[in-house]
């Protein structure tokens, strides 16, 4: 219905491209309540605060022997033994006066009781130990040192880690309110295209990108419908897109949106919705495009394996996380030192397979020989993508930006 609102002359700088994906993202999905096993990489929905404190009650952080510490010389000395305690037992009984208690990891101080010593500090006879010089406290974990009644634990928008469910558990939390999973609904594009398994005829090659976008969608959390290949003509297009839409919350394509005569995806999405930007300045992934259709939102990925690959995690990826209700989107590169030489300016920005090696006792970015955008080899070798920014060279020692797959897939 409309053209596409981007100058098609220039090419977006990626961080405006991602800046307006994000200022297009739909309502959020509905709220519901699952088992905490159930919401790992789940979106929090609601913002949660300690029902109670963290401990709920001064603790043992050793195993060793509990006392007053004004009960010991300043230099150390023997003090009686009464019992044990226990992690699960109470700890009702008041400590008497001059006299020490046998105590376990996690277990409750008793009541006067205001120091622990390690047992591997300690000197044990009979019914009797021997503590060295102590400071008041030491080895306590006090009640509410980690939370207190009230205070904020996680806020709504967080996307749920194990370290997550294990605080969550700590917190007597069965069941947790996260937003539903966003639909996505995925389609390749190419005539090319065949599955593997099947036999090739010349020119034809096996679907490299339903694979890798299917790991980078799950990697996200989101639930996801591979469709079948669409044909390379523009009612086949259209009529799958609408489709699509019909079903699903976002749609991803992948292929069909470069210069190409056979790449009719643009066209299609113009007929059923509008195409808000195309052609962004980043290496690889040119003729990334983003759209809507029939109102929802449409990401248009390239059809080379590493451009697509690169651009889901670059461009789509912070989109999808916004769009399922997470607050934290844009990963963080690191700076490190570069271990290659890069004088190939460049006025896109460059995302380069890369990955850390140790260079003279110091771990530095180092690049794939190949970066071509059709090659899958270089990504999986790499642990992650050097970022050159644009019309820049480098220098082996310069600071480079690094994003690690472990921050993009996930």
């Amino acid at each position: 219905m409309s053209a596409c609102g981007c100058d098609i002359s220039g090419l977006k700088p990626v961080d405006e491209a991602i800046d307006e994906l994000l200022a297009r993202v739909p309502p959020l999905p509905a709220v519901e309540r699952v088992a905490l096993p159930d919401a790992l990489g789940r979106v929090l929905a609601e913002s949660l605060n300690a029902p109670f404190s963290i401990p709920a009650w001064d603790n043992s952080a050793m195993d060793g022997y509990a006392l007053r510490a004004a009960d010991l010389p300043a230099e150390g000395g023997w003090l009686p033994l009464l019992g044990r305690i226990a992690a699960g037992d109470s700890a009702d009984q008041h400590l008497p006066v001059g006299h020490a208690v046998r105590i376990f990891t996690g277990a409750p101080l008793p009541p006067g009781a205001d120091t622990v010593v390690a047992q591997e500090d300690c000197q044990i006879e009979v019914d009797r130990v021997r503590l060295p010089a102590v400071n008041l406290g030491m080895h306590v974990r006090r009640r509410g040192e980690e939370l207190v009644t009230g205070a904020p634990v996680l806020q709504a928008g967080k996307r749920l880690r194990p370290q997550e469910l294990g605080l969550l558990a700590s917190l007597g939390v069965a069941r947790v309110a996260v937003y539903r999973r966003l639909r996505v609904g995925l389609l390749s594009s190419g005539n090319e295209l065949r599955e593997p398994g099947e036999p090739l005829a010349p020119g034809q090659i096996y679907n490299a990108n339903r694979y890798a976008l299917l790991g980078v969608l799950r990697s996200l959390g989101l639930e996801v419908h591979d469709y079948e290949i669409l044909v390379d003509e523009l009612a086949a297009s259209r009529d799958a897109l609408a489709l699509a839409a019909s079903e699903w919350d976002v749609l991803i394509t992948s292929g069909g949106v470069s210069v190409g005569e056979e790449d009719h995806l643009k066209q299609a999405i113009r007929e059923l919705g509008e195409l808000h930007l195309w052609r962004l300045a980043i290496q690889p992934g040119k003729p990334l495009a983003f759209g809507e259709v029939n109102g929802k939102p449409w990401i248009g990925l390239p059809g080379n394996p590493a451009a697509a690959l690169i651009t889901s995690l670059v461009v789509a990826r912070p989109f999808l996380l916004s769009a399922q209700g997470c607050t934290e989107v844009l990963p963080k590169p690191l700076h490190l030192t570069a271990g290659f030489v890069w004088r190939k300016p460049n006025s896109r920005r460059q995302y380069l397979r890369a990955r850390l090696e140790q260079i003279e006792g110091e771990l530095r970015v180092c690049l794939h020989p190949r970066q071509g955008s059709a090659m899958l080899t270089s990504a999986s070798w790499a642990e992650g993508l050097a970022i050159v920014e644009p019309n820049r060279t480098l220098e082996a020692g310069e600071t480079v930006g690094y994003l690690p797959f472990s921050e993009l897939l996930g």
